[in-house]
């Protein structure tokens, strides 16, 4: 699948953006600097923030993006390329770095917590990591020319990542290494791609087919378990709802292709 090469200066900008971020993963202005930013989203109500946490989650992910699997498979792939680079760099820096979360070190009466109360294995904020990897993958996956009109998907990251300080959940620091290592994680799925071969994205493929399982596996977990907030129980089911006309066309999809 041939992908537009990505220039010296995206490859820069997840560098650039963690050393001027310094200051906050070296925590010299906290807690003063989440107080104030939890504080400052607090008015806003907790669905808002934790609908937006949900795009974070990979089962939100699968949800939100299920339609891609029949109007975008190649968009489908990208992301799905660069999860294994965002699971490996959350999981290596949860593993390797000791940090306490904010409802560990704050009065939780100067803090708005939404859902449980987390403590430990604070860095980086993973919610983070999988919004900026899944939107850098995509965004990179898209044809050069006019790609700059689809930014908006960088906006909807950083929302996510405002959402883990709005709930309570982590440090500035956290968000800012998160949203760093996402978009190396979407860069590396989107060149990723670039050596998958196009029979992946006909309908008839198997490997689309598995994706279609898991996405099947996607609506049931969306209607059977809860995922992070009780808030997102609402969004939960109309997701779900877009997972399952997403795989009633992709069945349509793949019997035309037979015929």
């Amino acid at each position: 699948m041939p992908v537009a090469p990505i220039a010296l200066r995206w490859w820069l900008l997840p560098l650039v953006s963690f050393a001027v971020s310094a200051p906050l993963w070296l925590h010299r202005f906290e807690p003063a600097t989440f107080v104030y930013l939890n504080t400052l989203c607090a008015p806003m109500a907790a669905p808002v923030w934790t609908g937006l946490s949900l795009l974070g989650n990979a089962w939100g992910i699968l949800g939100v993006t299920a339609p891609l699997l029949v109007l975008a498979p190649r968009l489908m792939w990208a992301w799905m390329c660069a999860a294994p680079f965002a699971i490996v760099f959350a999981r290596v820096g949860k593993g390797l770095i000791v940090s306490p979360r904010p409802a560990a070190e704050v009065d939780n009466a100067q803090m708005r917590i939404v859902g449980e109360t987390l403590h430990n294995v604070s860095m980086p904020s993973g919610h983070t990591l999988t919004a900026f990897a899944v939107a850098s993958a995509i965004y990179f996956a898209l044809p050069e020319k006019g790609r700059a009109r689809h930014l908006w998907l960088f906006v909807l990251a950083a929302g996510t990542g405002l959402s883990r300080i709005a709930v309570g959940a982590h440090w500035p620091g956290d968000v800012a290494v998160g949203a760093c290592l996402g978009l190396l994680a979407g860069m590396l799925g989107a060149r990723l791609l670039g050596h998958m071969g196009t029979q992946h994205l006909r309908p008839t493929a198997w490997s689309l087919r598995l994706v279609a399982l898991l996405l099947a596996g996607t609506a049931y977990t969306l209607l059977t378990e809860t995922q992070d907030f009780a808030e997102n129980q609402p969004m939960q089911l109309v997701l779900a709802g877009v997972v399952v006309v997403s795989l009633f066309a992709f069945v349509v999809q793949n019997v035309k292709s037979r015929q």
